[in-house]
């Protein structure tokens, strides 16, 4: 072999890890340097304070452990939140006490960080994963579309476990894939990473269906291949001594099925010190707790819905609302795409399309569009239930569009393929020049729909305005607060008492503990004694609005952040 071809692959085999290493920092950097123009979610305040009284446990298991490991001790801390595993408020409380003061000025940004690291590397995975299976620049594609989503832009940066669960969920595909190949290391990754997944969000719970019904599709497709092949061309069966024996046809066994119940568990256990006494009863109750959520509410075209059944096109329409449409038609050319090569290998075995030139697929198409088809419909399924309630949005499914957005990578893959059959125009640059326009789109939506990422909604519907005519939500969780610090600093008296509407307690003292808001400013959860009222707008929640026009006297606010020209949140001020 050539010295030039030798350093071809040496070249080869390092520009995937550096791509790999760019799209993880270059999101995360990207977060970090947009998180301090966010503001707090309800939910991140219940979370903040949750890992401060886990740090307080942690802090006395390094000094006093026989104290720490004590049944009283463990419920004494841990009981907090108990709702929810224990990994993320972990994680957020151990950057906090990492990090503050020297890499990160705000505590907010730190206890955010770990949420944000995750999904970086769920973006980054995804190129991985893409690179795998269609190849490097279906595999950079997918990566970007799916950084490129507001949705997934702005849920990255909070302290909350939507990305978190959605990054993991697509690590334990990753890692069940590759143990396929077959690979006891995948395989026992795959299981430790289910066991991090548990001990993240309730979603786990329904990954391992997709799992094992790609397993079985895996087993069946080559036999219904033969089924439909003339007897004339099948191959010729191995003789008896050629075939696999023994150790050798288990490893081709899908062990990660095996091991995910195993070792997945006691990951789990290992991670929640407050399961560690009463198991069985806190588990049940964990478990109750979620499949008897309690109903929250949520505006759909113009009406509020507080009871399910719901509309079964609520999360098909909402996707189409919030998903860069260049995306999901990308996605759609992949699913098809694979589709029709599937066809043709089930009709055709023995006839294999040439690839197209700089196109690689290492893999059978069937080995990884069928993976990615069962997680995308098992991600959207519990939608479709007449008992799921609707409630935080999109968030809830975040965990398909990393598959989403690999099928993009293999419709603009499949495209990018009919281009070069039909063009004269053939340079190495293209196809990321082609790739590059295509995204082009989705990252003005992203940039434009910061930091208003629960407002924003693509052209398909007129954006946040025609969204606001359609009557989709607006905002929830009083995150928005954040964008009328500058105002509430200049115009509250020293001391002065704002009444915060839906922004919890402990995301409000955040905002003032990074210093984005004055300090002596007091939280007010009545309107009734307040100078100042919040109005986070929800249909629902016109009657707190009404409340403020009767206490104060007036029906005009004082200040009024918009996005698009869409009112989002208003300011009243007393006696104005």
């Amino acid at each position: 072999m050539s010295r030039a071809a030798l350093a071809g692959g040496r070249w080869a085999r390092a520009v995937d890890p550096l791509i790999f290493a760019g799209l993880l920092l270059g999101y995360l950097g990207a977060l970090v340097a947009t998180a301090g123009g966010l503001g707090y979610a309800r939910d991140e305040g219940f979370y903040f304070h949750a890992a401060g009284t886990y740090g307080k446990w942690f802090e006395m298991l390094l000094g006093e452990p026989g104290r720490a490991l004590k049944q009283l001790s463990v419920d004494r801390y841990w009981q907090e939140n108990h709702e929810h595993p224990a990994l993320m408020k972990s994680l957020f409380w151990a950057s906090q006490r990492l990090f503050e003061g020297w890499l990160f000025s705000e505590r907010g940004t730190a206890l955010r960080f770990p949420a944000m690291l995750i999904s970086s590397l769920g973006v980054a995975t995804t190129f991985a994963f893409g690179r795998r299976c269609i190849g490097r620049v279906g595999g950079v594609v997918a990566a970007l579309a799916f950084a490129l989503m507001p949705p997934v832009f702005y849920h990255s940066h909070l302290a909350c476990f939507d990305m978190p669960i959605a990054s993991l969920w697509l690590f334990v595909v990753y890692a069940y894939h590759r143990s396929l190949a077959p690979s006891w290391r995948w395989a026992i990754g795959c299981a430790l990473l289910y066991g991090l997944a548990l001990d993240t969000k309730h979603n786990a719970w329904y990954l391992p269906p997709a799992l094992i019904g790609h397993a079985v599709a895996l087993r069946l497709w080559p036999w219904l291949c033969r089924l439909r092949q003339p007897a004339s061309e099948q191959p010729e069966r191995p003789a008896p001594a050629a075939r696999r024996t023994g150790w050798r046809r288990l490893a081709f066994f899908p062990w990660a099925l095996v091991l995910m119940p195993l070792l997945g568990p006691l990951v789990f256990y290992a991670l929640w010190p407050w399961i560690w006494n009463d198991t069985w009863a806190r588990l049940r109750e964990y478990a109750q707790f979620h499949l008897q959520h309690v109903y929250y509410n949520m505006e759909y075209l113009g009406t509020t819905y507080f009871r399910p059944p719901f509309p079964r096109s609520y999360s098909w329409l909402m996707t189409l609302a919030t998903v860069p449409t260049i995306t999901i038609v990308l996605g759609a050319c992949g699913g098809l795409s694979a589709a029709w090569a599937m066809w043709r290998s089930f009709w055709r075995p023995r006839s294999v399309p040439a690839a197209s030139e700089g196109v690689q697929r290492p893999l059978p198409v069937h080995d990884w569009a069928l993976l990615w088809l069962a997680c995308l419909v098992l991600s959207y399924s519990p939608w479709l239930l007449d008992t799921t309630p609707i409630f935080g949005g999109t968030k809830h499914w975040l965990n398909a569009y990393p598959f989403l957005a690999l099928f993009a990578g293999q419709g603009f893959t499949w495209l990018l393929g009919l281009w070069r059959a039909r063009s004269a125009a053939r340079t190495a640059l293209a196809p990321w020049l082609l790739g590059a326009c295509t995204l082009v789109a989705p990252l003005l939506e992203t940039v434009h729909s910061h930091p208003w990422g629960l407002s924003a909604y693509t052209p398909l519907v007129g954006g946040a305005p025609g969204a606001a005519t359609l009557g989709l939500n607006r905002s929830f969780w009083g995150y928005t607060t954040g964008s009328v610090t500058g105002y509430l600093n200049q115009s509250v008296a020293r001391n002065g008492r704002v009444f915060v509407h839906d922004t919890t307690h402990d995301s409000f003292r955040m905002l003032q503990r990074d210093r984005r808001l004055r300090s002596d400013i007091k939280p007010w959860f009545t309107v009734s004694g307040s100078q100042f009222a919040l109005y986070h707008h929800e249909q629902h929640m016109s009657r707190v609005e009404h409340m403020i026009w009767v206490d104060y006297g007036t029906s005009t606010p004082a200040h009024v952040a918009t996005y698009d020209g869409v009112p989002m949140i208003w300011v009243y001020r007393r006696g104005r």
